[in-house]
């Protein structure tokens, strides 16, 4: 609260104009930007010491979500009432990043994206699942928080529910043909026994160290009833929603152009991802340039490996011929976990700074993993965690061994393990920048890390060049495909048809991307385009700086300020540049 009454006197004042005024003002805005974000997620909150809100989860009721517009728009506000000119340069960083949030928080609420808490990959029913997934209670106030939220759930899922009845009624749903075997994402968690949920296991692991026998016993039956009674017909209620009321009204159109204000949405998106001043046309147009380039390396692979066939014939081999595949999921992840090792020991040849945070290597969770994408990362869940690079082991016939070096540079070092680690490290800087992730700057850095692997030496042989190279196909192709739907009119067969040409991902991988892409308007177009200017300025560098250019000071350069919006990292980077031309 004294940090709302401060900020709003500093607000109300209405004469800061010079430069020490606009520098003193942009910390509480900060400040307050972030409490409003710990008042409305409280596991985040509790991460960050609030321990009372363990005991909750968040509030999605119609009367929260407008005091909390609101109040991100008296926040955008003040962020645009700072001029960038009176800043210095680390709080033009901070302004920028602000920027960025409240205009994201503000424009989801104006375009009712919480009226369709759901995508083809998963809903709130998965996210919801982290307060157990990973949870060990070691003390009684633990237990009676975690119990506390259980309890919650049902709130939450009801209110969830009114959100996407009333997008049902509105017309902003997602589309049916995403929702195909959605349900088993649902079923997943109402196992036949209540004491086999994921929910419980906090509960069947109490330590005897941490609780006597009265107290487990005592504990173990109050989430054995919270459970029961709760959170399992939470669950079922919701599967019957989504399977007798949801699906059946959703929308046959699949792209973000036939939502109510539509056009706009989709171009609003485009610029939230993009972080850059593009429009879907400009985008797609990019996206048919780099297709042609790309292609032409690939086909340069097909002549040196003398494959006597098409282009075609070359991805049909490649999508079947069982050397390129594992046979059990252990083998998958025990490749993964060795690739991995490897480019751990390509990092000093890139890098003067590396992050203190280990990582390690998991399967994409079973229940997740069927409509999943290939690979993931999962950043650290608290303090003293590790982060994951996650591996889809569901369907081994369509996970080729010649992708894993691309997906493991990207998902793990010196992809999004390295960046988002440092990001987390950087020290004296405002949690708001420290723990936000902007899809452009993270996505863009991940596939740059999986082209240094060729600098690095790091794939061995033509087919996993190949794999490289049909990875950045995929992600020019997702220029050309995500605003070929959401902003052309492309069928989905279009969209499935054109990246089943021009990348040797499988068949059900292609379709799982596709309709990712459908049902998350504007995310997929982050990879490329944050990619293509990290080249743009490292290339921009080099001629300006010649012999003097330093490959690892240039990186430095680029993750030294965190995740921020490309326009800004463009301003840095020009700076950067200026200042060795200094030296």
């Amino acid at each position: 609260m004294k940090i709302w009454l401060f900020s709003a006197a500093l607000m109300l004042s209405g004469c800061a104009t010079s430069p020490m005024d606009a520098n003193q003002r942009i910390a509480p805005l900060m400040d307050d930007i972030w409490q409003q974000q710990l008042s409305r997620d409280p596991q985040q909150a509790a991460r960050f010491g609030d321990a009372s809100a363990a005991a909750h989860l968040e509030d999605r009721s119609a009367a929260a979500l407008e005091a909390d517009y609101q109040a991100n728009l008296t926040l955008l506000q003040r962020a645009n009432a700072l001029d960038p000119e009176q800043l210095s340069n680390d709080n033009r960083i901070n302004l920028a990043i602000a920027l960025e949030i409240l205009h994201n928080r503000t424009d989801s609420y104006r375009f009712n994206e919480h009226t369709m808490p759901l995508n083809a990959e998963g809903g709130f029913h998965n996210y919801i699942a982290s307060i157990a997934q990973g949870t060990t209670l070691t003390t009684i106030s633990e237990a009676e928080h975690y119990l506390s939220r259980l309890q919650e759930l049902p709130r939450l899922f009801e209110q969830q529910m009114q959100w996407m009845r009333r997008g049902l009624a509105q017309g902003y749903t997602q589309p049916k043909v995403v929702l195909q075997g959605f349900e088993e994402s649902i079923e997943a968690y109402l196992p036949d026994a209540a004491t086999d949920s994921l929910y419980y296991a906090p509960f069947a692991q109490l330590s005897e160290a941490d609780f006597t026998p009265a107290q487990r016993a005592s504990l173990q039956q109050q989430g054995l009833d919270a459970v029961t009674n709760q959170v399992l017909p939470a669950y079922r209620a919701y599967l019957a929603f989504f399977i007798n009321e949801y699906r059946p009204g959703a929308r046959t159109s699949i792209g973000a152009s036939d939502l109510p204000d539509g056009r706009a949405y989709y171009a609003n998106r485009v610029r939230h991802f993009v972080t850059l001043d593009m429009t879907p046309e400009q985008v797609h147009q990019l996206g048919l340039s780099e297709v042609r380039r790309i292609r032409a390396e690939m086909d340069a692979i097909i002549a040196r490996l003398e494959f006597d066939g098409s282009f075609a014939d070359f991805l049909h081999f490649l999508r079947t011929d069982r050397r390129f595949y594992a046979d059990t999921p252990e083998q998958l992840l025990r490749e993964a976990a060795w690739l991995a090792k490897r480019a751990d020991a390509m990092l000093p040849q890139f890098f003067n700074t590396l992050p203190r945070t280990p990582y390690g290597v998991q399967a994409v969770p079973a229940e997740i993993a069927p409509k999943y994408t290939t690979g993931r990362y999962s950043g650290p869940s608290g303090e003293h965690q590790p982060g994951y690079y996650w591996v889809n082991t569901y369907a081994l016939d369509k996970r080729p061994l010649y992708a894993l070096p691309a997906l493991t540079l990207h998902e793990a070092v010196p992809g999004h393990h390295l960046q988002i680690a440092l990001n987390q490290e950087l020290g004296e800087v405002h949690p708001l920048r420290r723990y936000h992730y902007i899809s452009a700057f993270g996505e863009g850095w991940g596939l740059y890390s999986e082209k240094l692997g060729v600098e690095g030496g790091f794939y061995e042989d033509d087919y996993a060049d190949f794999g490289r190279l049909s990875y950045e196909m995929w992600r020019a192709c997702r220029l050309v495909v995500d605003t070929g739907i959401h902003a052309k009119g492309w069928s989905r067969q279009q969209a499935i048809d054109y990246m089943a040409a021009n990348t040797a991902l499988s068949l059900h991988n292609v379709t799982t991307e596709i309709d990712r892409y459908i049902s998350w308007p504007g995310q997929a177009l982050s990879y490329k385009m944050g990619e293509l200017t990290i080249l743009r300025l490292r290339h921009q560098a080099e001629r300006s700086l010649g012999n003097r250019f330093d490959l690892r000071a240039f990186h430095n350069a680029v993750l030294a300020n965190g995740s921020v919006p490309l326009a800004q990292l463009e301003i840095q980077i020009s700076r950067w540049i200026d200042e060795q031309k200094s030296l």
